[in-house]
């Protein structure tokens, strides 16, 4: 048998003996009834209706000044179906306005020239006034007062000062946050360092409600609620895609309504629960654009820790061709004692001290604790993730050889072709 694994652009073929225990837990999405629209009809369809809002048009008479929060090069929003769509309705509503796309970079890098034209197309990068976030710039931040966490909302004087402040983005499974989407593009998408730093605490992280799919007392969804509401974030248009990054639905509305109609909506399609835990548990995140490096690739990788015994074998298919991902990252899980030090240390820091990267390399030392990872990676960096405390492999045929080796050929495995398309809720046990 053989399978074809998200890797990169290309993919990676894993082989597999019928003989072996497999269970495959994968998103069904692509069961969705077909409605025989485009993805553009879709989106427009979503916008004709708005959620617990006036349309965008009537959102935008008389509004000036107007900023569309976009996401960046980290995220696989079909913008190009989004955007335009957006824009007219914004200019449908007043001809005049003045209309600025925010690239929400986060706490990411800034998106270049050349990843901008893959997601807008040269048109909208040539015409439309573009500004990228950069959460360090404190002389471009607004003050919005204080989250109820405690920590200040520091957000882009950009979207601050707007007349009208909408959103695009896509809603999938988040590691720490529940879904990704809506609230999520104020913060972290356009919010300064401090106010990242706040809202992914250790404390926040820790909490077992900080976890996939869950909205519900998740200490870290309710700062991004908090923070839409105080940006005056107005208006989202939000997709779900399949597994070839195709609009397959659309919510538009209110930015907290229509969040959640989608969130709902996603779950009847992305949650699996395995007939037992792993013993061996193979996860990817997704291919390209999601697995560029090792710091994205925590997400997928705690769909196999949700899917895997405590001490069952993680091997994480991911190509990470721009390295860690994060120096924060790298550094803090290369010179650690071991994992467990490592936690232990995190788990002291108050809030208002949260270091650059120490959510990605808490969740990452918690999976240590509890499993060996094996990474699948281009050669190029993988005698650095040994210096982090993983195993590596050439390929996926090789590492599940290496896990096989120790846990026997009739070990159970769980399979997960896109660990950041789907919500593991681990079995009940007896």
């Amino acid at each position: 048998m053989e399978m074809k694994l998200p890797f990169s652009r290309e993919g990676m073929a894993l082989h597999l003996d019928d003989r072996f225990d497999i269970e495959i837990l994968e998103s069904s999405i692509e069961s969705m009834p077909k409605t025989g629209k485009t993805e553009d009809e879709i989106v427009q369809e979503a916008m004709k209706h708005p959620i617990g809002s006036p349309t965008l048009a009537e959102l935008s008479a008389g509004k000036q000044n107007v900023v569309i929060i976009c996401s960046d090069h980290t995220r696989p929003v079909p913008s190009k179906h989004i955007i335009p769509f957006m824009l007219q309705e914004i200019r449908a509503g007043n001809p005049q306005a003045d209309v600025t796309l925010l690239i929400a970079t986060g706490f990411h890098r800034a998106t270049t020239r050349e990843e901008l034209v893959g997601k807008f197309g040269e048109e909208i990068v040539a015409h439309e006034k573009i500004v990228i976030h950069d959460s360090c710039d404190m002389d471009a931040m607004a003050n919005l007062g204080v989250l109820p966490s405690g920590a200040p909302l520091l957000i882009n004087k950009i979207a601050a000062q707007a007349d009208l402040l909408v959103s695009e983005g896509f809603i999938e499974t988040h590691f720490f946050a529940g879904f990704s989407g809506g609230r999520k593009s104020v913060l972290p998408g356009v919010s300064s360092k401090v106010t990242v730093l706040g809202n992914h605490c250790s404390a926040f992280i820790h909490s077992p409600y900080s976890r996939t799919g869950i909205l519900e007392n998740n200490p870290i969804h309710r700062d991004m609620v908090a923070a839409s509401h105080m940006a005056k974030q107005k208006y989202i248009v939000n997709v779900v895609i399949d597994s070839n990054k195709k609009v397959v639905h659309a919510v538009a509305g209110d930015a907290i309504e229509a969040h959640e109609a989608g969130c709902r909506f996603l779950q009847q399609y992305c949650q699996v629960t395995p007939k037992q835990l792993a013993d061996i548990a193979i996860s990817t995140n997704g291919g390209y654009p999601l697995d560029q490096n090792m710091y994205q690739s925590v997400k997928g990788m705690t769909a196999a820790e949700a899917a895997a015994k405590q001490d069952g074998i993680l091997i994480m298919v991911s190509n990470c061709g721009d390295g860690h991902g994060g120096e924060g990252f790298y550094n803090a899980l290369k010179d650690c004692e071991s994992p467990q030090a490592l936690m232990d240390g995190i788990l002291r820091i108050p809030q208002d001290q949260t270091r650059p990267d120490q959510w990605e390399y808490q969740i990452q030392s918690r999976i240590l604790i509890h499993h060996k990872v094996i990474y699948v990676m281009c050669e190029k960096y993988r005698s650095m993730a040994r210096e982090m405390g993983f195993e590596t492999a050439a390929d996926v045929d090789e590492a599940l050889a290496m896990a096989l080796k120790e846990k026997g050929r009739d070990a159970h495995i769980a399979i997960i072709p896109d660990g950041v398309s789907v919500m593991v809720k681990p079995p009940i046990l007896k």
